[in-house]
């Protein structure tokens, strides 16, 4: 008997992606867990799918770049199919035009689903005979006709049990829409306008979600995958469109991925072993040097491993590069270009975002991150807190409250804000090869920002937090916490005074005019009028004082041949500090001499 045609279901195969299913040829190898690792987080995720019980029927799972996400929806994709629950599921990817956007997401999960079922199948394409353009509509239309309709009329009929029909639905990479339905590049948009409709259309998917299967109480479990960006961070934070419909599993510490790293490394480098005839090729400690600079990060873990087995290369001498490599210029060897390449794509998108917005103060996103990224790397000038709190240093960078949230706004893919031991949030940063990657120009090429303009950009903000300070310092307090101003602004105002002579040792691109304007505008007055309360709280500039006096004096000799009417205002602060602090050393031995000699009497 031939078989029926039917134009509503064929139209409908002419708008779903194909390299979108988890068993696609385009994924062909498509990473997944192995066996006996990433036991917990998998356990997990199939427990919540199969409670029919669980009060939320979305889980969404957020995790940094390169921790794995991919490969947990690609395994929990197999598992569902061996269980007979996969419904659909459909791996977007920046790199493929055709599930890079939203355009073709309703229409392959409804195909997915139609498969499962004859009656679903005839209903969709009833539907789309009906209404040929409804895949030009609003992706809630979309979903509305094409899924919750159909699944609808198959409930009505009741020639299928729906609690028997596969439900779960798996989405992965939701921060891969990009929006861009032409790209073959595989880069993240960085055009403002670009990111901000990749966004748009990343938080339509969710409220399609919501608004079509969830309140609409289909049997359906949707299990999402992604970065934390802000589509899903937005829907998931208090307040948010999914904060109270949705189980947010978060990839952090809680799930130590570093033993599932070794088994995964000892097994393909076992693996290597028996090809090559060669079986003590490597050893636990190789591993295990790998492992800790993955940092949690298994995407470097698996890219160490792609290098390493080059079929055409010596693995032995291949894995001794990776263990050594430290990177220049002009060298061929890049065994962490995928690496480089995702941090480049995140990092260029962040910055246009921030930049496009900041149009008004035309501040340099690469800059203000990096003296952020240096705060938790440690500064070399150990003059300001060690790893500052992340309000105090955008305090002394001249930036408004709450400023570094915004700064890490489209990064928190890579870092994040954490409250630490002292109450006060901190900048973390996700992985080790992050660091590394802004701290070599050969892997950053132009997002990279030294140290000597950081220290500069720092001596700059700490002349303006002096000059702009709102004191009467006609009239100070006797002490320096009775100084009228908020406690952030007075923390920031110390380090500043302290930090300013050894920034401006640093700073080797100091314009001299910039120094020349703190001179004439007061500004060494007035940190000789701050400098006695400094005094009083903890000895002169943290114990430090005559250390402090040097860096300026040595300073102050560098300006000299470019500046000397400045340099000679400098040198009379320095001369008079330089007596203030002889002659307060002197007066404490007097003291300890007298309380020597009263003691000895007694």
């Amino acid at each position: 008997m031939p078989r029926l045609r039917r134009p509503g279901w064929e139209l409908l195969l002419k708008n779903i992606a194909p390299n979108a299913l988890h068993d696609s040829k385009a994924r062909y190898d498509a990473p997944k867990c192995d066996e006996d690792t990433r036991v917990e987080v998998t356990g997990e995720i199939m427990e919540w799918i199969q409670d029919s019980n669980a009060p939320q029927r979305l889980l969404c799972m957020t995790g940094a770049a390169g921790s794995g996400k991919s490969a947990l929806q690609q395994t929990i994709a197999e598992r569902c199919t061996k269980s007979d629950i996969l419904s659909a599921a459909f791996f977007l990817s920046s790199a493929d035009p055709t599930r890079n956007n939203i355009s073709f997401i309703v229409p392959t999960i409804a195909y997915q689903i139609g498969l499962k079922n004859h009656l679903f199948r005839s209903s969709v394409a009833a539907a789309v005979t009906h209404d040929p353009y409804v895949f030009s509509r609003s992706l809630q239309s979309q979903m509305d006709v094409l899924i919750v309709r159909p699944f609808e009329s198959l409930r009505r009929s009741k020639q299928i049990g729906t609690n028997t029909f596969p439900y779960a639905i798996l989405i992965d990479g939701l921060d891969e829409c990009t929006g861009e339905l032409n790209t073959t590049s595989g880069i993240i948009p960085v055009n403002v306008d670009d990111r901000r409709r990749a966004e748009d259309q990343q938080e339509e998917l969710l409220a399609a979600i919501k608004h079509c299967i969830l309140d609409n109480d289909l049997p359906f479990r949707v299990f999402i995958a992604s970065r934390p960006e802000w589509a899903i961070h937005t829907a998931l934070e208090p307040g948010g469109l999914l904060r109270e419909a949705a189980y947010h599993i978060q990839l952090s510490h809680k799930y130590d991925a570093s033993g599932d790293m070794h088994r995964y490394l000892r097994r393909r480098f076992e693996d290597i072993g028996l090809r090559i005839g060669n079986p003590q090729w490597f050893s636990e400690g190789d591993i295990e040097t790998l492992v800790r600079a993955a940092s949690g990060q298994f995407i470097y873990v698996a890219t160490a491993y792609k290098y390493i087995s080059e079929r055409r290369d010596s693995p032995v001498e291949r894995l001794k590069i990776i263990l050594t490599w430290t990177p220049r210029e002009g060298q061929g060897i890049r065994p962490f270009e995928a690496l480089d390449k995702l941090y480049t794509n995140i990092l260029l998108g962040a910055k246009n975002a921030y930049e496009a917005v900041d149009r008004h103060h035309r501040r340099d996103f690469l800059l203000l991150f990096r003296a952020h990224h240096m705060a938790v790397t440690g500064y070399h000038l150990y003059v300001i807190s060690m790893d500052p709190a992340a309000d105090l240093l955008s305090a002394l960078l001249c930036l408004e409250a709450r400023a570094e949230e915004t700064l890490i706004s489209d990064l928190r893919s890579l870092v994040a804000l954490e409250t630490g031991e002292d109450g006060d949030l901190h900048l973390r940063l996700y992985h080790k090869s992050f660091s590394d990657f802004l701290e070599e120009s050969s892997r950053a090429k132009d997002l990279f920002v030294p140290e000597s303009r950081v220290y500069t950009h720092l001596a700059s903000c700490f002349m303006q937090h002096i000059i702009e300070c709102p004191l009467d310092f006609d009239s100070l307090p006797a002490r320096w916490e009775e100084l009228p101003l908020p406690k952030l602004y007075r923390r920031s105002l110390e380090d500043a005074v302290d930090g300013l002579p050894s920034f401006l040792g640093g700073a080797n691109a100091i314009d001299g005019d910039e120094v020349v304007r703190f001179t004439q505008n007061g500004g060494w007055q007035k940190i000789d009028s701050l400098l006695p309360l400094l005094h009083r709280k903890s000895g002169y500039i943290s114990g430090d004082f005559e250390g402090w006096v040097m860096d300026l004096g040595n300073f102050t000799d560098l300006l000299k041949a470019r500046r000397p009417e400045a340099a000679s205002v400098i040198s009379e602060f320095v001369k008079k500090w330089e007596n203030d602090f002889n002659r307060d050393k002197d007066e404490r031995r007097r003291q300890q001499k007298l309380d020597s000699d009263s003691s000895d009497e007694l």
